[in-house]
């Protein structure tokens, strides 16, 4: 078994070919096989810099059955390149299950840094918080996202998801049901000649992107959604009605004949309110 092979994960551009990295070039350039998620867009990005290659298709319908295939030639010391349409493999794309086969079969794996649109969007969308989580896709049915945004709403962190054009307008409408106290990007076309950054409530984007789709070309291009991290304003809110629940839940609890001591402590842990909040509404729902 040769030591010399590898697989390298070589990130494209996301829009704007003058993104590709010297690197990544040379990467293609000395390649054995360039594998990619579709070889027809990988193939005009190779013809637009003079590079000759043999490619092989490997997307989410073969990877599965493929990836053992390619870890052997590996394995046996070839040089293979993996690029998916856009971006950095393995990002929202099947190239982390090669990536997963390579590392459990023990060949070398060089990852190659470069474009990747939810790191583009996160900073374009002027949020502050210093942290954001990415969620890959939006899910596509109304209840899976209401389901994510609550589970995702007290992450102190920035959100951001993918979405298709198609589906913009009725995911805003979500968020604007779930997190209406959020502000949110649109960020369209990220580096290409119609880039777009929107940023403002979920219900003003909504209408927004609404009135555009009833225009002629409608919305178009690929797009990542940026919510902000909770704000003040939230905080309050949630407060506001964590303390009302917690009231009701303490009425219950005395009607349940427990002492003041045990309402207390069954408050602190169902809501995590401070003990002294709990003890007062416990104290007050026992009058």
């Amino acid at each position: 078994m040769s030591t010399s092979g590898k697989l390298v994960i070589v990130p494209t551009p996301i829009g704007n070919l003058g993104d590709m990295t010297l690197r990544s070039l040379e990467a293609l350039r000395e390649a054995d096989v360039v594998c990619a998620e579709d070889t027809r867009v990988t193939g005009k990005l190779l013809a637009h810099f003079g590079i000759e290659k043999r490619l092989a298709r490997l997307d989410e319908a073969m990877i599965g059955s493929r990836a053992a295939g390619v870890v052997e030639r590996v394995a046996a010391g070839e040089v293979v390149a993996y690029c998916s349409d856009a971006g950095m493999p393995g990002v929202s794309d099947p190239g982390l299950r090669l990536v997963a086969a390579a590392r459990e079969a023990g060949v070398a794996v060089e990852v190659l840094p470069g474009a990747s649109a939810a790191a583009c969007a996160y900073v374009a969308s002027g949020t502050v918080c210093p942290r954001f989580y990415f969620g890959g896709f939006f899910p596509r049915k109304a209840a899976e996202q209401r389901t994510v945004l609550a589970e995702l709403s007290g992450l102190d962190a920035a959100l951001v998801f993918y979405e298709s054009p198609n589906r913009l307008v009725a995911a805003l409408s979500v968020i604007a049901e779930v997190l209406p106290w959020r502000e949110v990007a649109v960020c369209r076309e990220l580096t290409k000649l119609h880039e777009e950054v929107a940023r403002g409530g979920a219900a003003e984007l909504r209408e927004r992107f609404a009135a555009r789709a009833e225009e002629p070309g409608g919305v178009r291009g690929e797009i990542a959604l940026v919510i902000d991290a909770p704000g003040e304003t939230e905080a309050a809110v949630g407060a506001e009605e964590a303390a009302a629940s917690a009231a009701e839940r303490a009425v219950e609890l005395v009607a349940e004949g427990l002492r003041t001591k045990e309402v207390t402590k069954h408050l602190v842990a169902e809501f995590g309110i401070s003990r002294n909040d709990a003890y007062n509404l416990a104290m007050e729902a026992a009058r």
